[in-house]
């Protein structure tokens, strides 16, 4: 009887233990810094709704105080004057984000998502930024310096920046 007692008491000990590490590893790590790195191009639109989808939550409901959306070098694209403009936001997309959102609706939402990277770039603070060095693999830049057929709201990155930008990240997210 004495045995069975003290296993009951163990048993309820590492239960409790068990819950409280649970509920830690449940609690989310405060973000300083976020980096949604785009590696799908015109392809793949839902990635690119993804990007600027979290963006936006990352800013307006989690507060985290420096946010940015960065094109790969798969996603360079997509940075091409005009491309952007190309992915329309359907009014049942329209729908779908703003039902998830408190107090956004469907019509506060732009038609296209150029319109919607300049507002969380503008009203947000979100920074956009892309790999210059593809835009010149790519053939859309003569060097790492032209911005020619770039979005004009989109900075162009050399490599040891996009690198320190990464490393100081507290997360990284891939698109």
């Amino acid at each position: 009887m004495r045995l069975r007692r003290r296993e009951n008491y163990l048993y309820t000990l590492v239960f409790r233990k068990y819950q409280e590490v649970k509920k830690e590893k449940m609690e989310i790590k405060k973000i300083e810094k976020l980096i949604i790195f785009v590696k799908s191009g015109m392809d793949s639109p839902l990635s690119q709704y993804g990007s600027y989808a979290v963006a936006f939550a990352a800013k307006k409901i989690h507060n985290i105080p420096d946010v940015m959306v960065f094109y790969g070098q798969q996603g360079v694209e997509v940075v091409q004057k005009g491309n952007l403009a190309k992915l329309a936001l359907s009014e049942d997309v329209k729908k779908l984000i703003a039902g998830q959102f408190e107090g956004l609706n469907p019509e506060d939402l732009p038609d296209n998502l150029e319109l919607l990277a300049r507002f969380v770039k503008d009203a947000m603070g979100v920074k956009i930024a892309s790999c210059a060095t593809f835009h010149v693999v790519s053939g859309f830049a003569t060097s790492v310096d032209d911005t020619t057929n770039i979005e004009d709201f989109i900075m162009p990155m050399k490599i040891p920046d996009a690198v320190e930008a990464e490393l100081s990240a507290d997360k990284i997210l891939v698109f």
